[in-house]
């Protein structure tokens, strides 16, 4: 799904939301709520409000990499973003060139046989393409100890919208756990960054549920919008069965982030019964497929021409996700990870607006 309108610079989320004015924290951004077609404006702290006693929550434990290090190619200077980490060893990594304003500009990988050399005496050398037919990560050996390389030297991926470095714990949600072997997220799953301890409180105490699983994103396709490559996932036995207690309760499973979204779904057998499970996941929820599992979806901005817009589309269906983004642009909302947030829920029947009271 391509969306025919464009978004302004301006509505770049350039800064933390906490450090755009004194009294404001990760939870003050505003929160978008589609229900099919219609649309309401609130703030993040109304989210409460929007849900009920029986509702679960899908939430993404995975912890935030320093997955950007510096490095040389030959007399060149280069950045390397460690995207995955695979069953071999080998470390899948975007190639990317330092611009002048701290960040990066793409820069395509290879050919085979390329060596780069990083800090601490690491060296990578170029494997192969992580998918046919495109250069930007590669399949790359490893010469000594990447989780170690970047705890010492790595910083979170950055890219241009933003107006300057910012330290590992501005990436890290409330939600994220450490990994014994250094495993995480070489970008941050965002939808979850506006939630705090105290709108967790807040949630509970409302009768909401909590379902932790676990997909390690690699590094977005920033430029290109390209589909998700495979990444490792998890969704542990007591999130399966709080799910399926939820949906037979008549709760609303709302994944936050896409990650969630296809950690789920990639859990879902042919009966509709979700499971237990781990390992790679390649699936790409897209309109045609449609979504199995999740009700409804808390997600950032996503760009116009994003590849999660399909998901948006699976989830809320064409119509929704054009209204409601006609809607963000009119009401200045902001975009990206440090962006404002969009709710999306099922449509409301007259017997479902009476249970909740309205």
């Amino acid at each position: 799904m391509t969306l025919a309108l464009r978004v302004p610079e301006e509505l770049s989320a350039r800064v933390p939301a906490e450090q755009r004015g004194p009294g404001r924290d990760r939870s003050s951004v505003r929160l978008l709520v589609s229900r099919g077609t219609e649309v309401a404006h609130r703030g993040f702290a109304e989210l409460p409000g929007e849900l009920r006693a029986g509702d679960l929550l899908v939430v993404n434990t995975s912890p935030t990499l320093a997955a950007a290090v510096d490095g040389s190619l030959g007399h060149a200077r280069v950045v390397v973003h460690f995207s995955t980490r695979g069953d071999d060893g080998r470390w899948a990594v975007e190639l990317r060139d330092p611009d002048a304003r701290g960040t990066t500009r793409p820069r395509a990988g290879g050919p085979a046989g390329t060596s780069v050399a990083l800090p601490n005496g690491v060296g990578l050398v170029w494997d192969e393409p992580v998918a046919a037919g495109s250069e930007r990560l590669w399949w790359t050996r490893a010469a000594g100890d990447v989780p170690g390389l970047l705890r010492r030297y790595g910083r979170p991926i950055r890219y241009s919208y933003t107006e300057r470095d910012q330290p590992l714990s501005v990436y890290q949600t409330v939600f994220a756990l450490p990994y014994g072997d250094g495993a995480g997220s070489a970008e941050m799953p965002s939808a979850a960054r506006p939630f705090t301890e105290r709108m967790v409180a807040r949630l509970v105490s409302r009768g909401v549920q909590f379902a932790p699983i676990t997909l390690h994103t690699g590094v977005a396709s920033a430029e290109a919008h390209e589909p998700p490559y495979g990444e490792r996932f998890e969704v542990p036995e007591a999130s399966a069965r709080l799910i399926t207690s939820a949906r037979a309760g008549g709760g609303r499973v709302v994944a936050v982030g896409t990650t969630a979204v296809r950690a789920v779904e990639s859990a879902v057998g042919d009966d509709g019964v979700v499971r237990a499970a781990r390992g790679w996941t390649e699936l790409v929820v897209r309109p045609e497929r449609g979504v199995r599992v999740v009700d409804g979806l808390l997600t950032g901005l996503h760009e116009p021409e994003a590849s999660h817009l399909l998901m948006l589309e699976a989830v809320a269906g064409r119509a929704a996700v054009s209204r409601t983004y006609e809607e963000a642009l009119r009401g200045l909302y902001l975009w990206h990870e440090f962006g404002d947030v969009h709710l999306i829920l099922p449509e409301e029947g007259p017997h479902t607006a009476r249970c909740n009271g309205n």
